[in-house]
């Protein structure tokens, strides 16, 4: 869709869309919403990312909290979220072997034990390798850094699913 589509949206449609753009929160859907008309694309995923940025610091914990362990029970129940099992699987993770699983079971229980949320990376940019090195360095970062960090790859997995949804106005005009 075209962003005079995206602008012309109801409500529900509007959050129905882009409510996992950030996954599983479609209240940020819902919040940038009423920022309507956006100019463009950029226009949009600046709007998500500034209400990111003015959570409290809870509130991005939050954020991060919505997201699932990579490689985790959900990914081996297919109970994540399309968007989710996708860059999951498209990054390796559904094809792990068994010491791999278990490395990133233990790395992904020290994360969460040290840090209160899961590990966020966008997996869409990634490999197998790429996550499991990042997430063993990530461990070593302090909470203030650690969610800087995430939240910084929560955004970078937001705009790709944005893009996956909207055309960009190059692409509009191709």
């Amino acid at each position: 869709m075209d962003i005079s589509t995206v602008n012309s949206l109801c409500y529900e449609d509007f959050v129905d869309t882009f409510g996992n753009v950030v996954e599983k929160t479609p209240l940020i859907a819902a919040a940038v919403w009423s920022y309507r008309p956006f100019a463009n694309l950029s226009d949009l995923e600046a709007h998500i990312s500034d209400f990111i940025d003015n959570l409290p610091e809870s509130g991005k914990e939050g954020v991060l909290r919505c997201h699932p362990d990579l490689a985790g029970r959900d990914l081996q129940r297919g109970t994540l979220t399309r968007e989710s099992q996708e860059e999951q699987s498209q990054a390796g993770m559904a094809s792990l072997s068994p010491e791999e699983t278990t490395r990133m079971h233990q790395l992904n229980a020290e994360y969460k034990r040290r840090f209160g949320f899961p590990f966020v990376i966008c997996a869409k940019m990634s490999d197998k390798a790429g996550i499991l090195r990042q997430l063993n360095e990530r461990c070593g970062n302090d909470l203030t850094k650690e969610r800087e960090c995430a939240i910084n790859e929560v955004k970078k997995i937001c705009c790709l699913r944005l893009r996956n949804l909207v055309l960009s106005d190059t692409r509009n005009k191709l």
